[in-house]
């Protein structure tokens, strides 16, 4: 038993390892990245990433059970279909992001005399409305949660198809998925965490938290076409 004990130990660890990486995807980062520009500071963030992770392990756990305990298989058809609703949800994450930067810039036109002479002016302005600086853990968590679900389910048939093969019996399988969704949770706080730095350092300037923003939908938008584009919609 003991080198199938130390294989298995092996194996979990290495779980940890992917599920750390996995929370590197391009889509991942892009969607939890459209929750974090919403904040300033570290503490959101990291809720946020804690959010996405959970309800990813979740959907992982919820998947491989049943395809461990119910022989449930989950056709290709419906993969893809979740891998694209999965895509959408980026786009439109990416979108409201744009909408949201968008909504902080203000034209105004201003009107003043020279010599008796009346002049205008248009004037672009960085809107100053209030961030929030701080989240409240079950009223900001619920999109994420949500999100993080959908990822999970998207893509998961093949990999709890390849756990399921290796491990030694269906608890190790289960236990597997656990840590590797730990993992991917504890990648994602760190993914989070990394993302609000800019945020954090620039909280003085109304621009650069603008600018961030603006970036991270359009980067965000571009990973969702790209998404949908690899899953053969043109």
């Amino acid at each position: 038993m003991a080198p199938l004990d130390g294989s298995l130990i092996s194996a979990l660890g290495v779980g940890f390892l992917l599920g750390l990486r996995h929370a590197l995807d391009a889509d991942h980062v892009a969607a939890v990245s459209t929750f974090v520009s919403g904040h300033r500071g570290l503490y959101g963030p990291c809720v946020l990433g804690t959010f996405w992770g959970v309800g990813h392990t979740a959907a992982l756990l919820s998947v491989a059970l049943a395809m461990t305990l119910l022989r449930v298989r989950i056709p290709p058809e419906l993969d893809i279909a979740l891998e694209a609703l999965a895509s959408i949800m980026v786009i439109l994450l990416a979108a409201n992001v744009l909408r949201r930067a968008g909504g902080g810039l203000q034209i105004h036109r201003h009107d003043h005399g020279h010599g008796g002479r009346s002049h205008g002016h248009l004037h672009l302005h960085v809107g100053s409305t209030a961030s929030h600086a701080h989240l409240h853990a079950f009223d900001g968590g619920a999109r994420p949660l949500l999100v993080g679900a959908l990822h999970g389910l998207a893509g998961s048939a093949a990999l709890m198809l390849v756990v399921v093969a290796t491990m030694p019996s269906m608890l190790a399988a289960l236990v597997y998925v656990i840590v590797f969704g730990l993992g991917s949770t504890v990648g994602m706080v760190m993914v989070s965490g990394v993302v609000g730095i800019p945020f954090l350092v620039g909280r003085a300037s109304e621009r650069v938290r603008l600018a961030l923003q603006i970036a991270i939908g359009i980067g965000s938008l571009g990973v969702g076409v790209a998404m949908l584009r690899s899953l053969g919609w043109s």
